[in-house]
């Protein structure tokens, strides 16, 4: 073997070795790196895409999925509580649909088992899209291009809610956001985080919150109660899990929100109390782990969340199919 090729050799193998180190380490975290989506079927995400931004799904042909998980503000509306049908004032706080194909259930008390059966809850919710199911595909139904493409992605022109709900979820399938500066850091580029960040990291860890805020999505694996040392007295009327198990165990236990993209999901918590990154790293500290931090201590773990912002989901805005002279109008004023 020539010199040359010894040396190409033993780079690739040092290469490798470095690889298999770096992906060794990142296994060892609590946090793994998200993985990029990868769609299985482009026309039925196509579809649900336009299904996701569009507002005639709606009574008053107003609101649609973005409206409250809006894509250019995290997945989120950064409202305290949502505003639904006639301006009514939501009950909770609109956690993000980023990573969310990731949660172990669905809404904060986990009462949809997955993204489809989360999907067809909104638009009957009298407080929120205000329609019913029946009046949602009959909308559809009546537009020729919608029409055309249930055909073409289902092989039948009939539309039901059960096509409308999978559609949907698969397009927010893909709504993942891979390629944080702490991913990256997590595979191996360590100069993808400032000393700061990795001292917050290291306080996040040894505080204890790892214990919850763990995985790919750093949360959303499980229900933990609200306020295990210090009694959290909240302003949103949500009980939490107890309103689907029906067990008083389960009162104030909530879904454990992803703290990926967290810089962008403000307010935070179940009722939308925390209006910074600071107040509620503050509040969790001392209400589930019995810890004040300094403020130099909060600022560490505040610069490490800052970390875990990935890459926005980037795509073609959907043109929606026009409305028919048959189409159901919508009625945006009044009961």
């Amino acid at each position: 073997m020539s010199m040359r090729a010894m040396v190409s050799v033993l780079a690739l193998a040092v290469g490798l070795t470095g690889a298999v180190s770096a992906a060794q380490a990142a296994s060892d975290e609590p946090i793994q790196p998200i993985k990029a989506a990868a769609p299985q079927d482009p026309a039925l995400v196509e579809l649900g895409k336009k299904l996701y931004f569009d507002t005639r799904l709606s009574k008053s042909g107003f609101i649609s999925c973005n409206s409250c998980h809006n894509l250019s503000m995290g997945g989120t509306d950064n409202l305290k509580t949502s505003i639904g049908h006639n301006w009514q004032k939501g009950p909770i706080n609109a956690p993000t649909v980023l990573n969310s194909s990731m949660n172990v259930a669905q809404f904060w008390d986990g009462r949809a088992a997955d993204l489809k059966a989360q999907a067809g809850g909104p638009i009957a919710n009298p407080g929120e899209m205000a329609s019913t199911h029946a009046l949602a595909v009959e909308v559809l139904a009546s537009i020729p291009g919608y029409v055309s493409e249930f055909n073409a992605v289902f092989g039948s022109a009939k539309i039901d809610i059960d096509k409308v709900t999978k559609a949907i979820a698969a397009f927010e399938e893909t709504l993942v956001t891979p390629n944080s500066r702490f991913d990256r850091w997590l595979n191996g580029e360590k100069t993808a985080l400032a000393p700061a960040e990795v001292e917050g990291y290291q306080l996040f860890k040894d505080s204890g919150c790892v214990a919850c805020h763990n995985g790919p999505a750093v949360g959303g694996a499980s229900f933990q109660k609200m306020g295990v040392v210090e009694a959290y007295k909240a302003t949103s009327p949500a009980e939490g899990r107890v309103a689907v198990t029906k067990d008083e165990a389960d009162r104030f236990n909530f879904k454990v929100p992803t703290l990926r993209n967290v810089e962008l999901t403000y307010p935070y918590f179940h009722d939308g109390e925390a209006v910074t990154l600071t107040q509620a790293v503050d509040t969790m500290g001392r209400i589930q782990l019995g810890k004040t931090f300094t403020p130099s201590e909060n600022a560490k773990i505040v610069a490490f969340l800052k970390t875990l912002t990935g890459d926005q989901p980037r795509f073609t805005m959907p043109i929606l199919p026009p409305s028919t002279d048959a189409t159901p109008r919508p009625v945006p004023f009044g009961s």
